[in-house]
């Protein structure tokens, strides 16, 4: 086939496609079907896929026993609002979460997506002041190379400098965006600042060990140790987006959960559901909770999401869990890790490359400028692999079925690609 699908001749004049300038954009490869790690075009060539689908089909695309569950529940409720009613799958997902979260994270409220549930978690931040009668808490810190959504309020805490959102500065409500305390004299300032801001504060809002977006840019453990101390000093909350690293990417299946770090609220979504369906959440701890909970109606958490705790994205969700419970993942992300480090050792030598980095089944080129992000997707799908690089990062965040072989493939497309010898 050369021609275009019928359906994206005639559509492509209608639909608004993300994060590109329509006039000038190259037009999207039509899929036909995905399966595995595979996206199958409609002119019948195979991708691998080097990035999950934006990092959301962990267990592969088509899996055969989220299918079946997402099947069976469409027999019997494909959707029903969750104002006032209630249904199995929801029910049964916010007990398995809590269960597998660390400390007292153990009270979930569903949305659609990662954004909105970031925008939740705030909101929760702002109203838990408010509801203690404690006024001014109106702000919060989050960190430079940090990215959390693309809607209003996430816009306010990604980096201003580095990120998206650029052109709404001056729009929105001014954070504070500070520099990751990844040594005694980043938290020293960081201590400092919050010293002087702390009652204007409501929380302390991270990506823990990979800040995803903003240029995959990695820090350990300890960063959360020393956010962890410095937001219980200084009496603000402190709120995990694991919306890229949670269930499993870096090793964990949470990254608080590894870290032996507990926040008050942590956001889920992107693999949540195994790349199935559109599902997030925001989990609170037990303080956070209890400042809602009250005769008082205005103390109620006034959100409400019209699809959220979706049954059939719940289905998907549990589902999901079933195959993280094997412990086989664990296995595959070390198997991966190992690929990634051993594939991508050869881009070092590349023109511009300035660092290689791999974290569980996350492998990071970066440059030492943006890189030409339409002439590397070619070249890249010219070779087989489906990746998208971002600002100055060519990254990899595979499904975890991905095999040798595949994972071959993808690392060997980067190094060809960059004139590194594979």
């Amino acid at each position: 086939m050369t021609d275009r699908p019928e359906w994206l001749a005639q559509g492509s004049a209608h639909v608004w496609r993300p994060y590109c300038q329509m006039k000038t954009a190259p037009p999207p490869l039509a899929v036909a079907r995905t399966q595995g790690a595979r996206i199958v075009l409609e002119d019948g060539r195979e991708l691998v896929d080097g990035i999950a689908s934006w990092w959301t089909a962990c267990h592969g695309y088509n899996h055969p026993h989220i299918r079946q569950a997402v099947q069976a529940q469409l027999e019997r409720a494909p959707h029903v609002m969750f104002g006032g009613l209630a249904h199995e799958p929801a029910y049964r997902l916010a007990a398995r979460l809590a269960a597998l979260l660390p400390g007292d994270l153990d009270h979930v409220f569903f949305a659609e997506s990662g954004s909105v549930s970031v925008e939740i978690a705030m909101k929760m931040a702002l109203q838990y002041w408010i509801n203690l009668g404690i006024g001014g808490r109106t702000r919060f810190v989050a960190f430079s190379g940090g990215y959390h959504g693309d809607t209003l309020a996430t816009m306010t805490v990604c980096d201003p400098e580095e990120g998206m959102h650029a052109l709404f500065a001056g729009v929105l409500p001014a954070q504070i965006i500070a520099a990751l305390p990844v040594d005694d004299a980043a938290e020293a300032a960081l201590d400092a600042l919050l010293a002087a801001h702390a009652h204007e504060i409501a929380a302390i809002l991270v990506e823990p060990r990979i800040q995803g977006a903003g240029g995959m840019i990695f820090h350990d453990d300890d960063v959360l140790r020393r956010l962890r101390h410095l937001a219980d000093k200084h009496e603000v909350l402190l709120i995990f987006d694991e919306i890229f690293v949670g269930f499993g990417r870096t090793g964990d299946l949470f990254a608080c959960e590894g870290s032996g770090v507990t926040p008050d609220i942590v956001t889920l979504s992107k693999a949540l559901t195994g790349g199935t369906l559109p599902l997030s959440a925001a989990v609170a701890c037990g303080r956070v909770f209890e400042a809602f909970w009250s005769d008082d109606a205005g103390a109620a958490l006034m959100h409400g999401p019209t699809y959220m705790a979706n049954p059939l994205a719940c289905a998907a969700a549990n589902a999901s869990l079933d195959l993280f419970e094997t412990g086989a993942w664990k296995a595959e992300v070390a198997r991966i890790e190992l690929g990634l480090r051993e594939g991508l050792a050869p881009c070092r030598q590349a023109p511009g490359v300035v660092d290689v980095r791999v974290r569980g089944a996350v492998g990071v080129v970066e440059f030492d400028k943006a890189v030409d992000v339409g002439a590397l997707c070619a070249a890249f799908v010219a070779l087989g692999a489906w990746i998208r690089p971002m600002g100055k990062v060519v990254y990899l965040a595979p499904p975890f079925v991905v095999s040798d072989a595949e994972l071959g493939l993808l690392t060997g497309a980067i190094a060809t690609a960059l004139g590194a010898k594979p």
